[in-house]
């Protein structure tokens, strides 16, 4: 069981560094272009697209984006 809860933990942290990458490729996109030397993918433009993608969709895309969020948001990522 302890090793269960020490893996929840770092896969917790992991997913903080990981949200904390993305928004600080999103600024530096924001502010420098497309062209960042070392954020080589598109990611502004890959959120653009995966929220048309679910726009698309409609109610399936609206229950994905409600499951996308819950995930981030509770279960095993949020701390007690």
């Amino acid at each position: 069981m302890e090793l269960l809860e020490k893996l929840t933990a770092w896969l917790r942290q992991l997913t903080k560094a990981s949200v904390a990458v993305l928004a600080l490729a999103i600024v530096l996109q924001v502010l420098f272009g497309s062209g960042v030397p070392f954020f080589p993918v598109d990611v502004v433009g890959n959120i653009v697209a995966l929220t048309k993608g679910l726009g698309k969709e409609g109610l399936v895309g609206l229950v994905a984006a409600w499951v996308l969020l819950s995930l981030l948001n509770a279960g095993p990522m949020k701390k007690e």
